[in-house]
């Protein structure tokens, strides 16, 4: 406890009053933080959800560990583009804390789930729903554009609700693959990365990319929001990414008939092989579309299609894993969503849920 009040001297700093120093500001981090609960973990991090001691105020900290080289890279990705934005619609770093093999980031807390945990849990879902989804994501976006930063890694699993409210705003998460480069909006990436389903074709090509593989992935996002089926979805993955290269994809089965030819216009001038003819996020606020809250579009539930489809597709991945064809840790968290809203729907005697929460 006495360590919480030890203050850095002034002066150059050997090797090993650093590695000193790095430790004391470890235990700045624990005096000042309660550590509640793991909520999550990724390749190279943790989140844990913590309260401020002093104000009890809830937190989390996100822990990458910097010892490997990928953890670096997705720690200073991650930390370049947050210490450089502010906006509503973007998770907000507070402070930072490092270690010698360690850096802990104070995040403001998401607390409403996952967006496919709300669509799920809710008994109602309409094409309104989506561009009032759509509309704060895609501000982000066009923000961090404007910026010369493109995420690389846009998915329902990285949109998340900041409390259980109804009308709680969405934040844009998880940078590590993000890249900040200038303030010119066409600043060309070279590398290869992201989710498998949401990579645009130009990435795939390997060939120098903008910041349009963005809106490629707002395209995927909508497809799923509307219908709970993926645009380009095959086990194969070299299957997968020929469907991508092709553009092939189609608005048939449920719930396409009931959903409007303005929002299927939406996805379509996202979901656009050549990147020069993409809808650029600015271009998509100002769809029609979106403009209107899809004011003429029939307000037809949607939501059993979704659910439908997302329990269709959850089952067909558990069949395959039980097949051997692909492994039970790959399971998304969009089929992890579906998993917890069947347990929901267990009688309370019965209840026994194999997903845990964020596991990403």
């Amino acid at each position: 406890a006495l360590m919480c009040g030890v203050q850095a001297s002034s002066g150059v700093l050997c090797a090993e009053t650093e590695y000193h120093l790095t430790e004391i500001s470890t235990l700045f981090l624990f005096c000042r933080y309660n550590i509640k609960a793991l909520i999550g973990r990724g390749s190279f991090s943790r989140v844990v959800r913590v309260e401020h001691r002093a104000t009890k105020q809830p937190f989390a900290i996100k822990i990458i560990e910097t010892k490997a080289k990928e953890g670096r890279e997705v720690c200073e990705s991650e930390l370049n583009v947050l210490r450089r934005v502010s906006h509503r619609n973007i998770i907000q770093l507070m402070e930072v804390f490092e270690s010698h093999e360690r850096v802990y980031m104070v995040m403001e807390l998401a607390t409403g789930g996952e967006l496919f945990d709300r669509i799920i849990a809710k008994g109602s879902f309409t094409e309104r729903d989506a561009t009032r989804v759509l509309q704060m994501v895609l501000d982000s976006i066009k923000y961090l554009h404007s910026l010369g930063i493109t995420h690389r890694d846009l998915k329902p699993e990285n949109l998340l609700y900041y409390h259980p409210g109804v009308d709680s705003k969405i934040l844009v998460t998880d940078f590590g693959l993000a890249s900040s480069g200038n303030k010119a909006g066409d600043w060309l990436m070279r590398t290869t990365c992201g989710t498998p389903e949401y990579i645009a074709p130009e990435i795939l090509l390997r060939k120098p990319y903008t910041n349009a593989v963005d809106a490629w992935a707002l395209g995927v996002i909508t497809y799923i929001m509307l219908s709970g089926s993926m645009p380009f979805e095959e086990e194969n993955r070299t299957r997968l990414y020929r469907m991508i290269l092709k553009g092939r994809y189609s608005f048939a089965g449920e719930p396409w008939p009931n959903v409007s030819n303005l929002a299927k216009d939406f996805i379509t001038r996202l979901l656009t092989i050549d990147p020069n003819d993409r809808m650029t996020a600015s271009q998509a606020l100002k769809h029609p579309w979106i403009v209107t809250m899809a004011a003429s579009s029939s307000m037809k539930n949607l939501h059993r299609s979704i659910s439908q489809n997302l329990m269709r597709r959850a089952s067909s991945r558990c069949h395959s894993s039980k097949s051997g064809h692909s492994s039970g840790s790959n399971k998304s968290r969009l089929e992890q969503a579906v998993v917890r809203f069947l347990c929901r729907q267990l009688p309370t005697e019965k209840k026994e849920c194999p997903v845990g929460g964020q596991d990403g």
